[in-house]
């Protein structure tokens, strides 16, 4: 198994990789497809799978009243690895998340992972949209990434849940999980913050990927801060290019991330969305080459309706 803290370690350029979602429900796996022919001229060392857990919604039934059902948009993470690596020889890294996902459901996913020789992983909590689940029955579920990094553990080491025995482990997960430069949503402070990722690293994690960030001082402060507190796995920065105007307002409040007032000025001031790509690629470009001139290991990207930019930025960049 090649693992990706190898190869960040072992590249002697700057690693190129990124993040796609599965399709809608009812969409073709060609939309996956079409974002990696995109982008695969730059030699991705390894492609990010995001995972997505079952959210609850009102369909309107006949009567006029409406019915509560839980759904999935987007199915499909471990599928998807296994095609993009069958399709392309890409390394496929999914996405293993608590929210939504059963502790039961976490082990048949890493079944079926095992069995596929896909053996990369990010390890996370997961967004905050409630599927109900967890509430309603909250021993089954995880509720930290530090709790399903533990499940992960022992299943290397052949442990299932309720002890039961798992042969057939011959190539043990290698994981890297997620880390935020303006700090987490839910940290009382950075101290905090700083603390539990600590943990994080002590308990098996390889090496880390940030929360999209806009302003490198950020990332380098944070990596700074790392250093300080014995962190030394590789912190690789993830990057999305803004394309909307939306954006400005869209971003900071799904991520909890701060945007730049030079770049928001420029997006303000834009006359409409296709200036602001123009905008965004350039403020992305310069953000990269930024980060690569301070050292950072490589450039991870978040795609979601941005792979042309992406594709406009990697080819100055890689």
């Amino acid at each position: 198994m090649t693992r990706i803290i190898d190869i960040i370690n072992e590249s002697r350029q700057p690693v190129f990789s990124f993040e796609i979602l599965p399709p809608l429900k009812g969409n073709s796996i060609y939309k996956v497809y079409d974002i990696i022919e995109r982008l695969r001229e730059f030699e991705p060392q390894f492609v990010n799978i995001t995972s997505h857990h079952s959210e609850y919604i009102y369909k309107p039934l006949p009567d006029g009243t409406h019915r509560r059902v839980s759904v999935v948009k987007r199915p499909g993470t471990v599928a998807i690895a296994a095609a993009i690596q069958n399709k392309y020889g890409l390394i496929p890294v999914p996405h293993i998340i608590c929210r939504g996902f059963s502790k039961e459901e976490t082990e048949y996913a890493l079944l079926d992972l095992n069995f596929l020789g896909i053996n990369n992983l990010l390890v996370l909590r997961g967004d905050n949209k409630s599927s109900g689940s967890l509430a309603e029955s909250a021993h089954l579920y995880h509720e930290h990434a530090s709790d399903l990094q533990e499940q992960i553990n022992l299943f290397n080491q052949g442990i299932g849940l309720d002890d039961t025995k798992i042969e057939g482990i011959d190539t043990p997960f290698s994981y890297g999980m997620a880390c935020y430069p303006e700090k987490h949503e839910e940290a009382p402070n950075m101290d905090s913050d700083t603390y539990y990722l600590k943990e994080k690293i002590k308990n098996g994690a390889d090496y880390l990927i940030t929360q999209m960030f806009f302003d490198n001082s950020r990332y380098f402060s944070f990596v700074e801060r790392c250093r300080a507190e014995g962190i030394t796995v590789p912190i690789l920065p993830g990057i999305k290019p803004i394309s909307r105007k939306a954006h400005l307002s869209g971003l900071p409040r799904t991520f909890r991330i701060d945007i730049p007032e030079p770049l928001a000025a420029q997006v303000r001031r834009a006359a409409d969305d296709r200036e602001v790509r123009e905008i965004g690629v350039e403020w992305c470009r310069q953000q990269c080459r930024e980060l690569i001139a301070g050292g950072a290991p490589g450039i991870h990207f978040y795609t979601m309706s941005v792979a042309d930019s992406v594709a406009r930025v990697a080819r100055d960049i890689f």
